[in-house]
């Protein structure tokens, strides 16, 4: 019988994390599509669609037993990045797109002074902090962390109050997070300078005066790159 309302649906949740397994093998059924949504988003890279739904399968199976019905959420808005994440992981992992362990290794070194930082300073450190107390360039640890953080992390607000999914209009909200990934994907097919703008300015959440020092070119031209950038990533993105 199928689940036609959310009582139903947490009903069903309830029974799975109860070890159900009709229950559970229910809810996946009734959530091929979604699933589906977001494997989509990962094909053409080697790796066959149905290995990539089993992956992405595996991510809802967590998505279920993790699930706190007291999040006040939709259960698809929780389990969307699960499953993404279980696919990416993979892919990172054993895939074309692999993540070198030099970079996961600035990545934690990164991690660790971000910590030691914020309990020095009782706050957030700012990137040029960070770069000073790591002896790589702000660029650099952009680079490393876009190519490792969450998608999650573009929804991060500029100091001009700015969010990337907004500007480019992708924050519908049944499908942020999987126009999030395919975000994630097109920012990383821009030209060298675009792409740097974008991630200084959105994802480091920086002014275009700041990024414009550290790119070391002028506002004017950082607001020419910025703006090329976007119409880039809405062209990219475009169903």
């Amino acid at each position: 019988m199928a689940a036609s309302t959310e009582t139903d649906l947490q009903e069903l949740l309830k029974a799975a994390q109860d070890g159900d397994q009709d229950a559970c093998e229910q809810v996946v059924t009734e959530n091929r599509g979604l699933i589906w949504s977001v494997v989509q988003r990962y094909q053409g890279r080697g790796v066959e669609p149905d290995d990539l739904y089993q992956l992405g399968c595996l991510g809802f199976l967590k998505a279920i037993r993790g699930f706190d019905f007291s999040y006040g959420t939709c259960f698809s808005t929780y389990a969307v990045p699960k499953i993404a994440g279980e696919i990416r992981r993979f892919l990172r992992d054993n895939g074309p797109l692999k993540v070198g362990r030099g970079i996961r290794e600035q990545a934690m070194n990164l991690y660790h002074i971000r910590a030691r930082l914020r309990q020095e300073y009782g706050r957030e450190p700012v990137l040029s902090e960070i770069s000073e107390a790591s002896g790589l360039p702000p660029e650099e640890i952009a680079r490393i962390e876009i190519a490792t953080e969450t998608p999650e992390s573009l929804q991060r607000e500029t100091d001009d109050g700015l969010i990337l999914e907004g500007v480019l209009g992708t924050d519908a909200p049944e499908e942020s997070m999987i126009e999030r990934l395919a975000l994630r994907e097109a920012i990383d097919r821009l030209p060298e300078k675009e792409r740097m703008t974008i991630l200084l300015r959105y994802f480091k959440s920086l002014t275009q005066e700041k990024t414009a020092k550290i790119l070391h070119v002028s506002q004017v031209q950082i607001s020419r790159l910025e703006r090329r950038g976007l119409r880039h990533l809405r062209e990219m993105i475009a169903p």
